[in-house]
């Protein structure tokens, strides 16, 4: 029995698993909402979700590079400093002052990630993590 191991940290493994979940629920939402909502609301639930979305992996990116021990790499820190605060922020600013997008649907686009974070853990709690079946299962065995 043939076991893989990630290079991914656990913590790391969990928020590219929110950006997929993330990613896919606002495919459906673009796809799918129109039918039932204005578009524009659909349209900016999404853009919403995906500046959340990136605004995530670039502030799990600048973690991983700024909190470790030993040497920190200063120019790539700063690199992404430079473009997670102004520039995406900007866009944040930008998205949120457009006329033609409402504020409760922007909302919701930028709550998306958090919500799907939140139903993941709850998720794990309940049915108890990968990790603790696969011990629990090689125990018995």
């Amino acid at each position: 029995m043939n076991k893989t191991t990630s290079i991914e940290t656990p913590a790391t493994d969990f928020i590219t698993r929110t950006l997929k979940t993330t990613g896919i629920l606002l495919l459906l939402t673009l796809a799918v909402g129109p039918a039932y909502f204005r578009f524009y609301d659909c349209l900016a639930v999404f853009s919403a979700g995906v500046w959340s979305m990136i605004n995530l992996l670039f502030l799990a990116a600048l973690v991983r590079t700024a909190v470790r021990p030993g040497h920190i790499d200063k120019l790539r820190t700063a690199g992404l400093a430079v473009l997670k605060f102004p520039l995406l922020y900007l866009s944040g600013y930008f998205l949120v002052t457009l006329p033609i997008f409402r504020i409760v649907p922007i909302l919701i686009g930028l709550s998306s990630v958090l919500a799907v974070m939140s139903l993941k853990a709850v998720g794990q709690a309940i049915m108890g993590t990968d990790e603790f079946r696969e011990r629990g299962s090689e125990g018995v065995a």
